[in-house]
């Protein structure tokens, strides 16, 4: 297995010269043999070893592996003067697995809420991903406008109806967590919440009236309308929402009701329930 690494290091730094390609691409290169050379391993490994076995000078691999601990992808070892994966790269693969699952799960209750609806919507699903929401499922109705909706789209949970769901549902303390020193939040449309305390409005009014809403905040002259989905321990996992013209809709409650209806139906599929 070492020697198949180090003739893939190898591979990868003739590649690179004969192709032309940069120092950054041959830092990626670099960092991806070392996550290939870990993951190899039964445990940690010194950097003096995996710089030998990857041929690779020692002074670059103690620099990558540095990087590649400040952003969460290796654990370092004192006592052992090593390093090994971390447990990133495995969450990583299991969120993408999870948004697949939930998005196959709500996919029937997205269809239902946009054939139900007396406007034209588009239906969406979304989970958290730190402070933003990443879009996982989508189903657009006839004439239903255009949105920025697109699966595996971010944006701010805290400009979106199905973010502001989700975090209504979650405890102050880790809403804090997400939003660590953000005293102005961000902004699309000079619009939405500027400070903490002000969202913190917004999600005690959401989680009074059972759902939650924005109107422009993400694009001007569109509203969206959004319930959170809970696993069974109670934790918001996802959120159904529907977006439409604000003209359109004089009235967003029955739409609201709809999606805690639709929400609260996917919490039951969650938690195998009829």
């Amino acid at each position: 297995m070492v020697s198949e690494m180090s003739d893939s290091a190898g591979n990868a730094r003739g590649g690179a010269a004969a192709d032309g390609a940069g120092p950054p691409v041959q830092a990626a290169r670099n960092a991806l043999a070392v996550l290939r050379y870990l993951a190899s391993r039964s445990g940690p490994v010194r950097a003096s070893t995996m710089a030998r076995d990857l041929g690779m000078p020692r002074s670059s691999a103690y620099q990558l592996l540095a990087a590649m601990r400040d952003e969460g992808f290796v654990l370092h070892y004192p006592e052992d003067g090593a390093f090994g994966l971390s447990g990133l790269l495995a969450e990583l693969g299991t969120a993408s697995l999870r948004a697949e699952r939930l998005g196959r799960l709500a996919r029937p209750l997205l269809e239902r809420l946009v054939a139900d609806a007396p406007v034209p919507v588009v239906a969406h699903l979304a989970v958290l991903g730190g402070s933003d929401v990443i879009y996982a499922g989508r189903v657009q109705g006839f004439r239903a406008p255009t949105t920025v909706s697109a699966i595996g789209v971010r944006l701010p949970a805290h400009l979106t109806a199905t973010g502001r769901a989700m975090l209504a549902a979650l405890p102050a303390t880790q809403v804090r967590a997400l939003y660590p020193s953000r005293d102005v939040l961000t902004h699309r449309n000079e619009a939405g919440p500027s400070t903490l305390a002000e969202l913190d409005r917004i999600l005690a009014q959401s989680r009074e009236r059972g759902w939650a809403t924005e109107d422009g905040d993400v694009t001007s002259g569109y509203a969206s309308v959004g319930a959170a989905a809970a696993d069974r321990n109670g934790y918001p996992v996802a959120a159904i929402g529907l977006t439409f013209l604000g003209d359109d809709v004089p009235d967003a409650a029955p739409l609201g009701r709809a999606t805690v209806q639709a929400a609260e139906a996917l919490t039951s599929r969650l938690a195998g329930r009829a």
